[in-house]
């Protein structure tokens, strides 16, 4: 039950606007108000109960480290998202904990951002779907989320001061859609804003950001909560909406609150509306901390879900191990497992299982043998010793598996990384073993993509582990023996270079601006379109079993929505998991659109010979751009190709429709082009009619056979145009005509 706020004071009710220290709120005894407690998620509870920070740094709780949204998202799977939600949201009432900070659902628009392992990936459908379940399943629990980090944050260089300057089109079609989704959909209790501002104005006091899109667009009614120091002008922030300053600030804020009312500047409705936000959250479970957390139970369950979110990148007929080898296990992440990433969202886990110890236990079920050498070491680059102790292992081995990666100093929150290749010791090493051994795989952990070059095509297998977990070693042993048939599927493309990127020449930007130039053409929107050779594209995935897809066909519900059914079957002789993927391409439209663009996808299991039928809806937002004209999402009339995909580059089928879409006639002004005024339906025939008039017959004669002469003309403004019509079209005429283009049916 939430407090009468008409009982407060003013004081009373400012105090309430930011925190009591770095994770509670404030509580007023005498009015029935609780502290609640705020805490990081977004893949685990780090509560501290001693010394706090916002950098991992101090120590906190033991609680179970799911794997980040990096894994999560390469799952392509809502069910894990939702399992890894509703885990962290038990974890959170065993702590005491109200509001769970996360989950990130922020674009990765650069491989370099440190921050990466921490958001899902670089497509916004795939981002709000999954964190849609994420926060489904958590505030089914009974904690709230906060939806973070909102909006445009995409680096950590300079990202308490540094000036995204997106486009409205690149916001509404890339950088907003996760957010509106879970918004739309799972109705957060919170939503993070973030640090950055956002063409200029910082996101903390952004009333275009937090009112006019969030709130009155997005139709949300929760609380806005500052990131942890984000706030740069509180007055202002109340103002455009902008709840709870975390953490608090020793009341000078509150004071400035006060006297911003008392002085004008804010109205006491105003602190009225965000006081009732905030106290809507004490109603949240929370209270008495257990600190019981079912450790072993979370445990397995991590192990699960890591296992569905590690992608097969290659295998030339090594994997899964066999029973009978000899396997020699390279490097020191097989013994310490980097698992997670550095920052406020650092576990401290119950426990961590080594790959090592896993795939031992594992060989001897399957009577092979394990033998462990380093190969490299992490503190030191030049251990030559230990390279060739590993090279001699690997040549008296059936099959060598190096576990490779980037350790947490090399990818953090707080920086962003400057290339993405693997350390030089480690490539070395990689090609050194690859030469000796008869068969070598590649086992990867890092938050953010790695480049495989230079040594890609001496191996015979790559395995994509990203950071996992506090279970990744059981989860890679799993895979790697086969006892868990990978599903995973590339969340972010793996370029050939850093240079191919789109966000390449304006990443991280320069004097206190980042320019997202690149617009709507972020990761597989731009090199599909481009035409650009990758690695391995978005959506790429492989399977110890093979899948069919057929019988594509689109049946068509409305003038802007459609069903997509398909058939597939599990070809081969294991169980496995398949994504069905589904794109969208078209020119309809006066905007340039990506080559395609994924609009659908679901994740199925199927035995050996199983097949199944899966539909898929495609709305009107799947053929819809944002008209920054209109200020809305049109969907054009015209030909949409419906493609079924493999991954973003790969059509294994494909269908066209024709759709009706939106009527759009746009209303005519001065500033209106000549081409605009020439193509209206109705008022185009009537200017040329009246243009025809007043030319003289050689005039008119001229014009029909040169008629490159009105497209030299026709991204003329009117205004401009009418100086070279000597008075053909009098202003009242044109006024009538633009009174006509207005009586055209709305679009």
């Amino acid at each position: 039950m939430t407090a009468d706020i008409s009982l407060l004071t003013l004081k009373q009710k400012a105090s309430l606007l930011s925190g009591k220290d770095f994770w509670t709120t404030k509580s007023i005894d005498e009015a029935g108000i609780p502290s609640i407690v705020l805490t990081d998620g977004p893949h685990g509870i780090r509560r501290q109960d001693a010394e706090s920070d916002h950098l991992g740094i101090n120590d906190s709780l033991p609680s179970t480290c799911f794997p980040p949204a990096v894994a999560v998202g390469s799952s392509w799977d809502s069910g894990v998202a939702a399992k890894v939600g509703a885990a962290v949201g038990r974890e959170a009432l065993a702590f005491g904990v109200s509001v769970v900070l996360g989950p990130g659902v922020n674009i990765k628009r650069s491989p370099l951002c440190g921050r990466n392992f921490e958001y899902y990936s670089e497509d916004p459908l795939l981002s709000g779907v999954l964190g849609s379940a994420h926060v489904t399943a958590l505030q089914e629990t009974g904690p709230g989320a906060s939806l973070k980090h909102f909006a445009a944050n995409n680096q950590e260089t300079e990202r308490m001061r540094i000036s995204a300057d997106v486009d409205e089109r690149t916001l509404r079609e890339i950088y907003f859609p996760a957010f509106e989704r879970i918004v739309t959909e799972a109705r957060p209790a919170t939503v993070m804003c973030s640090y950055n501002k956002v063409n200029g104005v910082y996101a903390s006091h952004n009333k275009w950001l937090l009112t006019d899109v969030l709130r009155d667009d997005w139709g949300f009614d929760g609380a806005v909560v500052s990131d942890w120091g984000a706030v740069s002008d509180r007055v202002a922030g109340v103002a455009a909406g902008m709840d709870l300053e975390m953490p608090g600030s020793g009341g000078g804020t509150d004071q400035q609150i006060v006297d911003a009312v008392r002085d004008g500047r804010l109205t006491e409705d105003q602190v009225d509306d965000a006081v009732r936000r905030v106290l809507a959250l004490t109603n949240l479970p929370g209270g008495e901390a257990t600190n019981k957390v079912p450790v072993d139970q979370h445990h397995t369950l991590a192990r699960e879900v890591a296992a569905e979110s590690i992608v097969l990148l290659k295998n030339q007929a090594v994997l899964p191990l066999g029973g009978g080898q000899r396997i020699a296990v390279i490097g020191p992440f097989a013994v310490s497992p980097r698992f997670q990433g550095g920052g406020s969202s650092h576990i401290n886990a119950t426990r961590t299982d080594s790959a090592l110890n896993e795939l031992t236990a594992l060989a001897m079920d399957h009577n092979g043998t394990i033998d462990f050498a380093p190969g490299f070491s992490l503190e030191e680059p030049d251990a030559a010793i230990l390279q060739d102790e590993a090279v001699d292992l690997a040549r008296t081995a059936d099959v060598a598996v190096i576990f490779a990666g980037l350790s947490e100093r090399e990818e953090s929150e707080g920086f962003d990384r400057t290339g993405l290749e693997l350390p030089a010791n480690q490539v070395e090493l990689i090609r050194a073993v690859a030469a000796a051994a008869p068969k070598t795989v590649v086992v990867l952990s890092n938050g953010g993509v790695v480049s495989l070059e230079g040594w890609h095509d001496d191996v015979d297998a790559i395995v994509e582990g990203w950071l996992l977990g506090q279970a990744s070693g059981g989860a890679l042993a799993d895979v790697l023996f086969g006892i868990v048939n990978p599903s995973g599927r590339l969340a972010e493309t793996i370029p050939l270079r850093l240079e191919d990127n789109p966000s390449w020449l304006n990443f991280p930007g320069e004097q206190g601006h980042v320019r997202y130039s690149e617009g709507v053409f972020v990761g597989y929107r731009y090199y599909t379109t481009a035409g650009v050779k990758v690695r391995y594209p978005f959506g790429h995935g492989l399977s110890y079993t093979t899948f069919d897809t057929s019988g594509l066909d689109v049946e068509t519900l409305s003038d802007d929505s459609v069903t997509v059914h398909v058939t597939v079957t599990n070809t081969g002789d294991r169980p496995g998991k398949h994504v069905v993927q589904v794109y969208v391409a078209t020119t309809a439209g006066p905007v340039r659109r990506p080559l395609r663009e994924l609009r659908a996808f679901t994740k199925i299991s199927l035995a050996p010979g199983e097949s199944k039928q899966v539909a898929l809806t495609l709305d009107r937002r799947a053929f819809a751009y944002w008209d920054i004209e209109l200020g809305r999402w049109v969907v054009p009339a015209g030909t949409y190709t419906v493609q079924l995909c493999s991954d973003a580059s790969t059509v294994v089928a494909e269908q066209d429709i024709t759709l009706a879409g939106d009527s759009i006639i746009r209303e005519l002004t001065l500033d209106s082009t000549v081409g605009d005024w020439f193509a209206h339906p109705t008022v185009g025939p009537a200017l040329m009619a009246g243009l025809s008039a007043s030319m003289t017959e050689e005039q008119a004669q001229q014009a029909q056979e040169n008629p490159a002469q009105l497209k030299m003309v026709e991204s003329m403004p009117m205004q401009q145009f009418l100086a070279f019509t000597n008075g053909a079209f009098p202003p009242e005429a044109l006024q009538s005509l633009m009174e006509l283009s207005r009586k055209e049916p709305a679009a």
